[in-house]
């Protein structure tokens, strides 16, 4: 064994930091090893070492943030000159400031094996792109065994995991089993005896510390958040990453993670609206997240006599078939030296996530290869998730990959012209949307409601109604006609009766349910030119929430002033303002998804019969990566599941569910309400 191979040999991979690649706590600075001399003025005064994430004080000190708020937890003075001070006081130090420390030089922490240095800002993709012997540390941390999801999420009822429970092994399959949550359906996780599909282990899970910093105090962080202990959901989960924000560029949070605590703060049984007080924290925020990583393999019973089939080649073989619009496809680029250029544009497209490959280029290796195609999307390179990525991200992993290049791609599926030969299909065109029919009809989850308001009032005509509004039939998700704010010149209000996030109905008798936006501006318009004006709106109401309100939790705020981080055009109602809406004002969409018999559908599901709230709505929990809900990539965490085939999930318990999802072997198709998680 080498000598660099015996210093990684006693590193821990769960205390090594992801960021900076040394060992230290969660909590403490990073730590890098600089081969020059710094200038004093861009060292802080507390720790003597170069500034990370420099804060400026009132008083005109720079300190990095985790020993300025280390210090100011002891003292309430700067300690420099002793002059009051709060930590709420001190603002992010300037771009010019945190330019000049990310173009330090910094030493790989393991130079002694890839002698590499570097500016600071590029250690991070240095470690996770081209580092040998950080690779190696990655790659043994995976091998090893992990504890299933079930395991981990039973050992504390409550969600809180103990050291214990996230790092023992998973039991033995004759072990006893912790009982699942209340109401908790796991198609996806669901081992049968009786069949003779090949067996997996549960699924693999890790808990990670993510920390992201924002460098303005309204910043967002870019993630939609659904649950709370008020939901079916109960736990904190991210639903989406909102496109080149800080962070999808950060790039190590993904939907489906499960926020367990915010900068030390238990989510593990706290309402919506609270969780989103606590990730709206200014400056640092510290997550602690459950990511599931997929299904691992278990060793085959003496009587099985095949080996379980890969993923991707599952996904292949399923999507090969007459009836299915896509495939995934793996493919494998040889180069002669490591140099040599794959000759492939890579480009981002402006109505979905990911990269795609624009163009193969002429004469270039992946052209005279000829297994990739114009269009594929890459879901993933040499094992590194791109579903979220960007073209750079994408650039970065192939020019630091060795000679051999294993893309991931997914691919529209081909039709047959009148000649016979095959031809790549055009991507569907966007699912139809459609009212949710009579028979999917059900009560909202318990704990919501909505209760309808109606104001009649004369006004001048020239006199507007002061509201601005958002959603409409042609937005995302189909989201009804909401108010977003409540100008205080118009008449409404002064009425007080309308509150921002009303979602409007109808104004003297016409309908604006079934309105595109600017359809339903217009309308507006016309009868607020009117002398008399009747304006009917649903306003939802959450009972938890409301207790959490008054007790100072937060939330989305409507009464009162104007919340100044959220103008009136860029305002957002919470998920949870959604779930109390009647049924007749939901819009649906049907997403088909396919799999070989030996696959799982790959989500997990709440809902059901509970005792304390009773007959609950079926909500998504859980996509789990590397199966046809994760490569599909339309259904979310935190959709509602109306019906299935058809049949309606109204007034069904576990007991109906679970074997109707079993039944579907290759095929089965979901009809989904989606709602958009909150914005954080």
């Amino acid at each position: 064994m080498s000598t660099a191979e015996t210093k990684t040999a006693g590193l821990s991979w769960a205390r090594v930091c992801k960021e900076c690649g040394q060992q230290h706590e969660g909590q403490d600075s990073h730590l890098y090893e600089y081969p020059d001399d710094v200038d004093d003025e861009l060292v802080c005064h507390i720790c003597l070492q170069p500034l990370i994430r420099p804060m400026d004080t009132p008083c005109g000190h720079t300190y990095c943030f985790e020993c300025l708020g280390s210090f100011l937890k002891e003292k309430d003075f700067c300690p420099v000159d002793r002059q009051r001070l709060q930590l709420h006081q001190c603002r992010p130090s300037t771009l010019l400031v945190r330019n000049l420390l990310d173009k330090l030089a910094v030493m790989c922490p393991y130079y002694a094996e890839c002698q590499q240095q570097m500016q600071r800002c590029e250690l991070q993709p240095h470690l996770h792109n081209r580092c040998p012997a950080f690779r190696r540390l990655r790659e043994e941390a995976e091998k090893r065994k992990r504890p299933s999801w079930n395991e981990l999420k039973g050992r504390k009822g409550d969600g809180e995991l103990s050291a214990d429970a996230k790092h023992s092994e998973a039991p033995p399959r004759s072990a006893t089993r912790d009982p699942p949550d209340p109401g908790l359906i796991n198609p996806a996780y669901e081992e049968n005896e009786d069949d003779n599909t090949p067996l997996r282990s549960s699924l693999v899970a890790e808990s990670n510390v993510v920390e992201l910093f924002r460098e303005e105090a309204d910043e967002e962080l870019g993630l939609r958040i659904v649950g709370g202990k008020d939901t079916p959901l109960g736990n904190i989960v991210i639903q989406e990453i909102v496109r080149d924000s800080q962070a999808a560029r950060d790039g190590r949070l993904a939907p489906g993670d499960h926020i367990l605590e915010v900068n030390d703060i238990s989510l593990a049984s706290v309402l919506h609206a609270r969780a989103v007080a606590v990730l709206r924290q200014p400056a640092l925020v510290r997550l602690t997240v459950m990511q599931e990583k997929g299904f691992k393999p278990r060793e085959a019973r003496p009587t099985d006599q095949q080996p379980p089939v890969p993923s991707a080649a599952a996904h292949g073989n399923a999507a090969s078939s007459a009836h299915n619009p896509s495939t995934v496809l793996q493919v494998t680029l040889t180069k002669s030296q490591r140099s040599e250029p794959l000759g492939i544009k890579l480009i981002r497209k402006s109505d979905e996530s990911g990269v795609f490959i624009l163009d193969l280029l002429s004469g270039g290796l992946a052209a005279k290869d000829g297994k990739l195609r114009n269009g594929d999307k890459v879901l993933a390179i040499n094992g590194q998730d791109l579903r979220h990525g960007t073209p750079e991200s994408a650039a970065q992993i192939i020019q630091a990959s060795e000679v051999r290049v294993n893309f991931v791609v997914l691919r529209q599926g081909e039709t047959q012209d009148e000649g016979g030969q095959g031809r790549a299909a055009r991507r569907a065109p966007e699912p139809q949307y459609f009212r949710r029919r009579s028979t999917y009809m059900k009560d909202p989850p318990g704990g919501f409601s909505s209760q309808e308001k109606t104001v009649s009032l004369k006004k001048e005509p020239r006199l507007s109604l002061g509201i601005t509004i958002a959603g409409g039939r042609d937005c995302r998700s189909r989201l009804p006609v909401y108010i977003t704010s409540v100008q205080p010149v118009g008449c409404l209000h002064r009425d007080g009766t309308i509150k921002r996030g009303d979602v409007l109905l109808s104004i003297n008798g016409v309908d604006l349910t079934q309105l595109t936006y600017s359809e339903a501006v217009s309308a507006l318009k016309a009868q607020a030119a009117q002398p008399q004006v009747a304006l009917r709106v649903i306003q939802t109401i959450s009972e938890d929430s409301q207790e959490d309100a008054e007790a100072g939790g937060g939330g989305d705020r409507q009464d009162g002033a104007e919340d100044t981080r959220e103008d009136a055009f860029n305002w957002t109602p919470l998920w949870t303002r959604w779930l109390g809406l009647p049924s007749h004002m939901h819009w649906c969409r049907d997403i088909v998804l396919q799999k070989s018999n030996n696959e799982s559908w790959g989500f997990s599901i709440v809902g059901g019969y509970e005792e304390t709230r009773g007959q609950q709505p079926f909500f998504i929990k859980t996509i789990v990566p590397g199966t046809p809900a994760h490569f599909d990539g339309r259904l979310k965490c935190g959709d509602e599941i109306v019906a299935v085939n058809g049949a309606t999930t109204v007034g069904m318990n576990n007991s109906s569910l679970i074997p109707m999802l079993k039944l579907q072997k290759n095929k089965v198709t979901l009809t989904v309400v989606c709602w958009p998680g909150s914005l954080v």
